[in-house]
């Protein structure tokens, strides 16, 4: 039976996956129009929730792309802020339903999940475009100009959390691993039915805090891997570019390509998802963000 609250999360999650996969398929610098239809489309799911939303407009290309911030303020706002991120571009010519309208319905979300609560630290919600080639690990990046605009801006940020691909997972799903042995040596799951925080070194403290915070709560199995952050596919998401400019930063992913047999497909469609799943990641993640505060 599955609980009242994840049933209601994986609802408005799929709705949310099915609109940006159906109708915003191709979500990408190259595509401009669809790319930006879907922008409005989150800004108007944070508006409908009653959030205020902020654009970081940049160019890119000669094409103006924007960040979607919204910001819920803490009762100390001179503490280190928290930021959950996503990014809503896909690679051209797929719907990009795990990659990445899951991260985008995770954030939603999480952001209506955690309105009426009271946060000592500032959180902010942010949707990224250009993630994808060729614009990844590139100034281009909608992470990499939020970030920058952070560190320069004297921001400082207790955690960043990039949600990336977080749907795609089952008993008996075959689960990859990105180093021979590693499975068998870290004693990993043999199936692809659990979520994984990614971390480099400096941010295994927060990964320590993540981890634990999201096993206590129960809802979904959590694996966790910390390594030199230059090793792929460990920084193969927006989380790299808060390493980048020295903010601790964890990747919450389904595992990707190492799980997702339609990673950067035409088949990565909304009917190959298990939004209950998705649901329980979010209840976990909501989970950790309250006991990072």
């Amino acid at each position: 039976m599955i609980q009242p609250e994840i049933h209601v999360i994986a609802q408005r999650a799929r709705r949310i996956v099915e609109t940006l996969a159906g109708e915003y398929p191709s979500r990408h610098g190259s595509n401009p129009t669809v790319l930006n239809g879907a922008a409005s489309f989150i800004e108007q799911e944070f508006i409908s929730l009653g959030y205020q939303v902020q654009s970081q407009w940049y160019e890119s290309d000669g094409l103006q792309v924007r960040n979607i911030v919204v910001e819920k303020p803490g009762q100390h706002p001179a503490d280190p802020s928290i930021v959950i991120g996503a990014h809503y571009d896909t690679v051209v010519g797929t719907p990009g339903a795990d990659d990445n309208g899951t991260g985008i319905a995770g954030l939603i979300e999480l952001s209506r999940l955690l309105k009426e609560h009271r946060n000592k630290r500032t959180i902010r919600f942010v949707a990224f475009p250009h993630e994808e080639p060729p614009y990844f690990f590139t100034h281009r990046m909608g992470s990499r100009q939020y970030a920058r605009n952070l560190k320069e801006s004297g921001e400082r940020v207790f955690a960043m959390l990039a949600l990336e691909m977080i749907g795609y997972a089952g008993e008996g799903y075959r689960q990859l691993y990105p180093v021979p042995l590693m499975r068998i040596l870290g004693r990993y799951p043999k199936d692809g039915n659990f979520i994984a925080l990614v971390s480099n070194l400096k941010s295994t403290p927060l990964l320590s805090m993540v981890r634990k915070a999201m096993r206590q709560r129960g809802s979904v199995g959590v694996e966790s891997l910390s390594a030199p952050g230059f090793i792929p596919p460990l920084f193969l998401s927006d989380h790299s570019s808060f390493w980048k400019y020295g903010f601790p930063a964890l990747m919450i992913t389904d595992t990707a390509f190492l799980r997702n047999p339609h990673y950067h497909s035409s088949t990565d469609t909304a009917d190959t998802l298990n939004y209950e799943f998705l649901a329980k990641v979010v209840d976990t993640v909501a989970a950790a963000v309250l006991a990072l505060n």
